[in-house]
């Protein structure tokens, strides 16, 4: 009788890790110590985190400007969901709450997002933060650069700028969410 055949082996993608924990506060660092410097003046920042992982980063990059600076830079939550172009198309999530500690008018906004793809993201929460007043100036901090832009957006900050293909992903994951802080590059195979 011949030997039952073994099923296939379920292919599982390759990670590579991108960032440790130790990489990631430098960046975070790094990050804040860019945007002070490009500002000039912290009194006048506002960070805006984009749900879901720009919110507890731009918390980090607050308390980091904090330590830096020894000025409070007040932070706001901001969900994009109904401004998205993509809502037909997406497994649209349960929308977080909006929370942004004053108004915009006059003032330099930092948007932060964990990982910068498309852009298409980042074009919404432009037009959400429009409805919030008109800020002086809207800057864009994001840890991960992967490429690949379908609007012609760009990162003023960058944390690490990450060549990827169309099929891999990039996967943040940040201690008050996931319970450790790492970035990886997942390649299917």
């Amino acid at each position: 009788m011949p030997p039952q055949a073994m099923p296939p082996q379920a292919m599982s993608p390759e990670v590579v890790e991108i960032l440790s924990a130790n990489e990631v506060r430098r960046t975070l660092t790094r990050l804040a110590s860019q945007i002070i410097e490009r500002s000039g003046d912290v009194s006048n920042l506002v960070l805006l985190g984009i749900f879901t992982r720009g919110v507890p980063l731009a918390e980090l990059l607050a308390q980091q400007i904090q330590a830096l600076e020894g000025v409070t830079v007040p932070v706001g939550h901001l969900d994009i969901t109904f401004w998205r172009d993509d809502l037909s198309r997406s497994n649209l999530r349960t929308p977080e709450k909006t929370d942004i500690p004053l108004a915009l008018s006059g003032k330099t906004v930092v948007l932060v997002d964990d990982v910068i793809y498309k852009g298409r993201t980042i074009r919404a929460a432009l037009n959400a933060v429009t409805e919030y007043g008109r800020p002086e100036k809207i800057w864009l901090a994001a840890l991960v650069d992967r490429g690949h832009r379908e609007v012609p957006i760009h990162p003023d900050f960058t944390g690490k700028q990450l060549p990827t293909a169309k099929e891999e992903i990039v996967k943040v994951y940040l201690q008050a969410i996931d319970g450790r802080d790492r970035v990886e590059l997942i390649k299917p195979i």
